[in-house]
């Protein structure tokens, strides 16, 4: 193992002993009842609050209580429940197509396969592990574009893709840590580490595990290039 393996390694871990202090038993932040649920919340979740989505999706489930209900509405008919989540026409199209795939693929039922997940309507690589992970207890370690800019943050990845940065993660730490780093990490970043107007010096990950040169460029709005987006 090289010096440089070594050293993130032990950031890794030093990482991980302050996410625990700091969050020790993160909640799922999307409410949900049931992995039908929780795979629509997600959907809505790309590119809005959380918050958000937990408003609008408790009228949603008594209009559309699982798949086959859903499976009858048109985006039309969708839209207005979700309205106020960001890019609702699309999600609102999502949805029905989602559902109607379930209903005739997987009898109304989501499949606890990641392979079935990523070929729905509206669901990626993100959002598949997601569902897998909270719903099934599979191990998982969902890489958003937020965790994304932490893991290169830390000098955890060299963070050239969310994919990258997926299989850095998981080569530092055990799959049975998987899960809740990724809830601690979403926690952290929404506490400490904004994408903007970040204090640095005030972080307690970011004072030490970030590099001065990548510091200096933030500190002047100089940002890496953001990675290629993926369908969530």
């Amino acid at each position: 193992m090289t010096a440089l393996q070594l050293d993130r390694r032990a950031r890794a871990a030093r990482i991980g002993e302050i996410l625990d202090q700091e969050f020790p038993d993160p909640a799922i932040p999307l409410d949900h009842q049931d992995p039908y649920q929780l795979l629509v919340a997600v959907i809505l979740s790309a590119q809005c609050t959380d918050a958000r989505v937990n408003i609008v999706t408790p009228a949603l489930f008594r209009r559309a209580p699982d798949a086959a209900a859903l499976a009858k509405m048109t985006p039309a008919q969708i839209l207005p429940f979700i309205k106020t989540c960001g890019l609702a026409p699309g999600k609102a199209k999502s949805l029905a197509a989602m559902a109607r795939s379930l209903v005739a693929n997987h009898g109304g039922t989501v499949p606890n396969d990641m392979n079935a997940l990523e070929e729905l309507a509206g669901v990626g690589h993100k959002t598949a592990s997601v569902v897998m992970v909270q719903a099934f207890g599979v191990p998982a370690f969902p890489v958003d574009t937020h965790i994304h800019r932490l893991a290169a943050r830390w000098q955890l990845s060299r963070a050239r893709s969310v994919e990258e940065t997926e299989t850095d993660l998981k080569a530092l730490y055990p799959q049975d840590r998987w899960s809740k780093l990724h809830l601690q990490i979403i926690y952290f970043g929404r506490k400490y580490c904004p994408a903007l107007r970040h204090d640095v010096a005030a972080c307690p990950i970011c004072s030490w595990a970030m590099s001065k040169a990548r510091a200096t460029r933030e500190a002047r709005g100089l940002h890496p290039a953001r990675p290629a987006r993926k369908r969530a």
